[in-house]
């Protein structure tokens, strides 16, 4: 029986950095246990992070799933490679296919059930950073997993804050299989309350035993797009079959002397590069770290960055732009010049047109270092769940317009707009730090102000990590609890509107970093992981 404690209440507190040769980071400490399981049989880094993403799905239900995205950046120990494993839209997907149904003003899909659900890619994400990187038996790094679906775990605090708020909308609670998963006793899970989910372990025991061929081309599939022909959507056999994720080469940009590498579109990662392009204009640290000056450098910087990406960012083979032409030098320089140190503005797109996620990191004493995310999107995806086999699908689908002058427009086999990034540091050519901040939109603004601090401020992980941060959100500021009063007063008299940020699923983002010391074999790692979620970061 759960003592009933007062679980919300509690004393601020400062975490520490935690200093290993082999560590693992992510906001569940199931996950970090699942990932030092592989490390210490021998496994790689890219083991370990496949091992804690497999956990995360059953222990973090409410931001991922058996039915996510992902993407992936890792170091090998010489070089730095990407991989996108987000989602393609169905075959039958067209701006007229969503106006057939939803009406001729229709401005995207919608945001739950199965008309948001585009082809699920993280399962293929993970058998593709196997194959090319790992050292163990890919049955071997689901065995945590399973153990977790069948026996179950305690559902922590921040976990079940999340999961009752996104639990309670009946646009979820409609969708078929949400109730009887996620709401075992009509109600979300308490505070330490033991959730078990054994379907999904059986997909889980399917995708260890078949390297994920069961779930594109097998029995898994099958009951998707059962599934989905049952609920009047259109997710085919032939859609998940025809699935492959994507090995790319990371962008970048240059910042104090460091190189950042995110994925390069179909996500929003470029948008941390152009803010910090922008900012590389800016002598950031002659100004009080957390003062007023600092502050509307960095939040214009990002408002720029914004209006460029919404206007231009989607499926690479539709944009008019290319990434190299949004991060040209010149360009950078013209955008910064926009910013006034006096007041705040509202930024268009500076080119017209011619024409609930988790995030983890892992490193070995090898110096493979891994930054690893994967999402659902938004709390509990699309809502839907695939009866027998737990697997709960994102809703990335509603990151498509229907609007077909933009590059993001809904189409047969292209992937949306994404949310989720993550990121990497090196310097001189040399690996620094894997990190990712996860949170929707406020994941490029995680990466900017976390790394301001790292870079121009000197401030070690965990405390960049842990300080106040601010949102630019539909125009607005948001000023997180702890963020100077002072400084958002004066943000105020620049013209900002700066205001509570009401959502309790989204709120301020969460980040996990691993920085590297020297050689990992001696000097090791030093790791943070944000006190905003349930995780830990824990290495030997």
């Amino acid at each position: 029986m759960t003592h009933s404690f007062d679980w919300r209440t509690g004393y601020p507190s400062q975490r520490s950095p935690v200093f290993a040769r082999n560590i693992v980071s992510t906001s569940h400490p199931v996950a970090v246990q699942a990932g030092l399981r592989m490390l210490q049989r021998g496994g790689s880094a890219v083991d370990a992070a496949v091992a804690a993403a497999a956990v995360m799905t059953i222990a973090e239900p409410c931001s991922n799933g058996l039915g996510s995205d992902m993407f992936c950046i890792v170091w090998d120990g010489t070089t730095l490679q990407g991989l996108n494993a987000s989602g393609c839209a169905p075959a039958a997907w067209t701006p007229a296919y969503f106006r057939s149904r939803y009406g001729s003003d229709a401005k995207t899909p919608p945001k739950r059930g199965w008309d948001s659900v585009t082809v699920p890619g993280a399962v293929a994400g993970w058998v593709a950073l196997h194959g090319r990187y790992g050292r163990l038996p890919f049955a071997d790094l689901f065995e945590p997993a399973i153990e977790v679906a069948e026996r179950g775990y305690g559902v922590p605090v921040i976990i079940q804050h999340k999961w009752t708020a996104a639990a309670a909308l009946p646009e979820l609670t409609t969708q078929p299989g949400f109730t009887q998963t996620f709401l075992p006793h009509g109600r979300a899970p308490h505070v330490g309350e033991r959730f078990a989910f054994p379907e999904a372990a059986r997909t889980l025991r399917l995708v260890a035993q078949t390297r994920g061929e069961a779930y594109y081309r097998g029995e898994v599939a099958a009951a998707i797009a059962a599934h989905a022909k049952a609920h009047g959507g259109s997710m085919t056999e032939q859609d998940l079959a025809g699935y492959a994720p994507e090995w790319v080469t990371p962008i970048q940009q240059g910042y104090r002397g460091h190189t950042v590498h995110e994925i390069p579109p179909n996500g929003q990662g470029i948008a941390a590069l152009i803010a910090l392009g922008i900012l590389e204009h800016f002598d950031i640290a002659a100004l009080p770290v957390d003062g007023v000056a600092s502050q509307h450098l960095q939040i214009e910087a990002m408002k720029l960055a914004f209006a460029d990406i919404y206007r231009h960012v989607g499926e690479p083979a539709a944009m008019k732009l290319t990434p190299a032409q949004m991060l040209d030098p010149a360009y950078l320089a013209s955008r910064a010049r926009l910013i006034d140190a006096t007041r705040a503005q509202d930024f268009g797109p500076g080119h017209l047109p011619q024409g609930g996620t988790i995030y983890l990191t892992a490193a070995d004493e090898r110096g493979m270092m891994v930054s690893f995310i994967q999402s659902n999107y938004m709390g509990f995806g699309s809502g839907v769940v695939v009866p027998g086999y737990g697997v709960s699908l994102q809703n990335r689908g509603h990151g498509f317009t229907l609007d077909e002058s933009r590059a993001n427009v809904v189409g047969p086999g292209k992937r949306p707009f994404h949310t989720i990034i993550p990121a990497f540091l090196t310097k001189d050519g040399a690996p620094v730090m894997s990190f990712g901040v996860m949170g929707g939109d406020m994941q490029p603004q995680g990466h900017l102000q976390t790394l301001v601090r790292m870079l121009d401020y000197r401030q070690q992980p965990q405390a960049a990590c842990d300080a106040p941060r601010w949102r630019v959100n539909a125009g607005i500021v948001n000023a997180e609890n702890g963020f100077d009063a002072d400084t958002a007063q004066g943000l105020r008299a620049l013209g900002h509107r700066v205001e509570p940020f009401a959502d309790s699923y989204q709120d301020y983002g969460a980040g996990q970093f691993i920085w590297r010391l020297g050689d990992p074999a001696v000097e090791g790692y030093a790791a943070a992981s944000d006190p905003r979620r349930d995780g830990q970061a824990a290495g030997f």
